[in-house]
């Protein structure tokens, strides 16, 4: 069931999530935002969105076991929503990821990616 979100962003750090959320807005996209790693499956299978910014580091769930359940999930549509993760720890444990993006990062290269992976 898709709800016309473009982008899922699942970070739980309030001033990253505010940023990026006002940056896409900006550049006209619909994003919805998951603040805990245990509500993310549950939200990407309601929302179905075109696009998922994934925090490596959340509470109760990391973002490589929710890229890893994500691509293993029985819905071939939704196993294959693009993923860009966003990390302050260097390399990710996961390479299930189609993107990367490390933190800080500047607002031109996250939308550049974003449009990249959207269209």
């Amino acid at each position: 069931m898709e709800d016309g979100t473009d982008i899922l962003l699942i970070e739980d750090e309030p001033n990253i999530a505010e940023a990026v959320c006002f940056i896409l807005v900006r550049d006209g996209w619909r994003v919805a935002t998951v603040s805990d790693g245990a509500e993310a499956m549950r939200s990407l299978r309601e929302r179905m969105p075109r696009l998922v910014v994934l925090d490596v580091m959340l509470p109760n769930r990391s973002g490589d076991e929710i890229l890893t359940e994500l691509r293993a999930d029985g819905d071939a549509a939704l196993a294959a929503t693009p993923v860009l993760l966003l990390t302050a720890q260097g390399r990710p444990a996961t390479e299930l990821a189609d993107a990367i993006l490390a933190k800080p990062f500047a607002n031109d290269d996250l939308r550049a990616l974003v449009r990249r992976m959207i269209n």
